[in-house]
């Protein structure tokens, strides 16, 4: 009897040294490049302020070594009156990844998607600071759901590939 239950054990030790092969750490996390102008400053400060907002983001992923990655996270925000821009912020937001023991299907949502989600709440507490100390009113920029972006991303990639040919 003592035979079964150490069968019986050897799958959830299996399963157990699979998970702990899989390992993810932030090694650093930084600002890598940082951006603020404001091309009409004085003059658009006496302006009422009534401004459209346009934000850009990217994500860049880099193998830097054995399972350690560079991920950086690009926002550019550009907030006008009218046609006259207010200010221009641009972050680059990164984070230094060590991810072992993930097959590709899981690497690929990893640093796409949930470390993206990581850097942001950096990169948009960069955001906030320099539009404040450059004299405009506050700006929180709303959560991004960067799993919807990487399948995005994915769906758009996969499209823009050319259909392999079949073998008959």
């Amino acid at each position: 009897m003592a035979d079964k239950s150490k069968k019986n054990e050897t799958p959830e030790v299996a399963e157990t040294q699979q998970t702990a092969e899989k390992q993810f750490a932030i090694q650093k996390i930084y600002t890598k490049d940082i951006s603020f102008e404001t091309p009409n400053a004085p003059q658009i400060f006496t302006q009422q302020w009534a401004p459209s907002l346009d934000i850009n983001l990217g994500t860049q992923t880099q193998a830097l070594e054995n399972d350690i990655y560079e991920v950086v996270l690009s926002l550019t925000v550009t907030v006008k009156i009218g046609e006259a821009t207010a200010y221009l912020v641009e972050v680059n937001q990164a984070g230094i990844i060590s991810a072992s023991g993930f097959d590709e299907a899981e690497l690929g949502p990893l640093l796409g998607s949930f470390c993206p989600n990581i850097l942001f709440p950096y990169a948009r507490e960069v955001i906030s600071d320099l539009v404040s100390k450059g004299g405009f009113p506050q700006l929180i920029l709303a959560p991004v759901n960067f799993d919807a972006l990487y399948m995005q991303q994915l769906q758009q990639s996969q499209q823009a590939e050319p259909a392999s040919p079949t073998l008959n």
